[in-house]
């Protein structure tokens, strides 16, 4: 048997674990930037939870909500992504933005 060159599927086969594992720490690395913005976007939307129950103001802006996912939208397509999935994505997030808005507003004083 030769010890000579390996054949190009036994070659391709044995780089396709270390082509996984650094597509993998791109994904990893993606994964945590994105873990780390939406931290700061939901630090931002507490803030504007409190504004809006020191102001008395809804939870909920369904004008403001109805801009921000034909924004997304746009965003998606020009980025080559799903805009279906980009606007079921912010979906959950204002869902989320509300129910905190919410919280905050039922914790305020002399709210009932």
């Amino acid at each position: 048997m030769s010890d000579g060159p390996r054949s190009t599927g036994e070659t391709a086969g044995a780089a396709v674990p270390e082509r996984l594992g650094g597509l993998r720490g791109s994904i990893d690395n993606i994964d945590a930037a994105l873990v780390h913005l939406l931290a700061e976007r939901f630090k931002c939307t507490q803030a504007v939870g409190r504004l809006k129950a020191e102001h008395g103001l809804p939870p909920s802006d369904p004008a403001r909500e109805e801009v921000q996912i034909a924004r997304l939208k746009a965003l998606a397509e020009a980025a080559g992504l799903d805009p279906v999935f980009a606007e079921k994505f912010l979906a959950f997030i204002i869902a989320e933005v509300i129910r905190h808005h919410e919280d905050i507003a039922s914790e305020k004083p002399g709210h009932t």
